[in-house]
């Protein structure tokens, strides 16, 4: 097939990595970067002292829990990344410790947290710091924007559909599969050619 014939062997696919991933059978980096399941080799977002500084920053704009920590990074970034409850949580309790955070009154089951005056402090002396992670959460958010593709992968769910079912025929041959690969390699052109 086209994607095997070009990926990794000297030079970038003109499929974007989802687009690969769905060709594959499979979704490729829902989260990106790390996120909810595990970062599979890839580097993280953050690192511990960044993400203590975004969750500092969110707390700041308002009171939240952990949950609405994790969503509104979420959100920040279009869905590409959403650090894991086993990272954010240890995190709340460090800018605890730190003083930069207090527990609110808590109304129902979650504890929510509210910056601290040394919290405030701290954040202003880091505010270049903030913009700058705030800025790469922007940035994948545009990014993901750009390679969302939803029509496509409509369209390629489609087309692996119609394969399957057709190459399961029992009048399929060779000769189908030759004249199948030449129709997929010439549309692969196409598209590369855009």
């Amino acid at each position: 097939m086209y994607f095997h014939k070009h990926c990794g062997r000297g030079r970038a696919s003109a499929f974007p990595a989802f687009a690969m991933g769905f060709a594959m059978g499979g979704r490729a980096g829902r989260h990106g970067w790390g996120g909810r399941h595990g970062d599979g080799g890839r580097r993280r977002m953050f690192d511990r002292s960044e993400l203590h500084l975004v969750l500092l920053k969110l707390i700041a704009d308002q009171p939240r829990h952990g949950y609405d920590l994790i969503r509104a990074i979420e959100e920040l970034t279009g869905g590409a990344y959403a650090p894991s409850p086993g990272v954010v949580y240890p995190s709340i309790t460090m800018l605890q410790d730190m003083g930069h955070i207090a527990e609110t009154d808590a109304s129902g089951t979650r504890r929510a947290f509210a910056i601290t005056d040394e919290g405030k402090a701290y954040l202003t002396e880091r505010e270049a710091e903030v913009t700058e992670l705030l800025g790469r959460l922007e940035a994948l958010a545009k990014e993901r924007g750009k390679t969302d593709g939803a029509p496509i992968r409509r369209a390629m769910g489609n087309l692996r559909t119609v394969l399957e079912h057709r190459l399961s025929r029992d009048d399929s041959d060779s000769e189908l599969m030759h004249q199948t690969a030449a129709l997929l390699d010439e549309v692969a052109q196409k598209i590369e050619r855009l």
